[in-house]
C-alpha cells in the first residue's frame, strides 16, 4: 500500500505538540481513537509503546515511523505528525524527531504491513522529502506536500 492511499487530510498533523516520545504516542493514539471509535486510544497507545520497547522506530534523520498490529483494527490507518519541536526518541543517530508517521494494521496483515513500512522507510530516507516536509507550516499543506511526494 502505498502512503498517500494511507493518509487523508484528518489523518495528517501539522504542530502536534510532544515534549517526550510517550506523550507523543498518547497524542496520536487519542487523534486515531477520535477517528476510529472502534479503536481505543488505551489499546492504540499500548500496541505502539509496546513496540516502542521492542526498539525505537526512530529511523534517523529525525524520523520514527511508530506501528502495531491491533486486534480491533480492521483495515490499515496511517497519520503523518509534524512535531511543533523534535523531541529525543532514542533514534539510531541519536538525532531529534520531528516527522512521524504512524502506522496501525490490523493484527493478521504481516506482509502488508512489512511492505508498508518499507515504502515508508524508503519515501523518507530521502533529504528532499524531508525537507519538503519540514518546510510546511500547516496540516494541509503538509497533506498535499506529501501527496504529491509519495506519488
Amino acid at each position: 500500500m502505498l502512503l498517500h492511499e494511507l493518509l487523508t487530510p484528518s489523518s495528517t498533523l501539522c504542530g502536534l505538540e510532544g515534549g517526550s516520545k510517550k506523550r507523543v504516542l498518547e497524542n496520536a493514539a487519542e487523534v486515531i481513537s477520535e477517528q476510529h471509535p472502534d479503536m481505543s486510544s488505551s489499546c492504540i497507545f499500548n500496541g505502539l509503546h509496546a513496540r516502542e520497547k521492542l526498539g525505537s522506530t526512530g529511523i534517523g534523520d529525525g524520523i520514527a515511523i511508530p506501528h502495531c498490529r491491533l486486534a480491533d483494527c480492521a483495515e490499515a490507518h496511517g497519520y503523518l505528525v509534524k512535531l511543533c519541536t523534535p523531541i529525543d526518541f532514542d533514534s539510531i543517530d541519536s538525532k531529534p524527531v520531528d516527522l512521524l508517521f504512524v502506522l496501525i494494521v490490523p493484527e493478521d496483515s504481516t506482509s502488508e504491513h512489512l511492505q508498508t513500512l518499507a515504502s515508508i522507510a524508503e519515501l523518507f530516507s530521502q533529504e528532499k522529502v524531508r525537507e519538503t516536509l519540514r518546510q510546511t507550516t500547516d496540516s494541509s499543506t503538509l497533506y498535499e506536500t506529501v501527496c504529491k511526494l509519495s506519488a
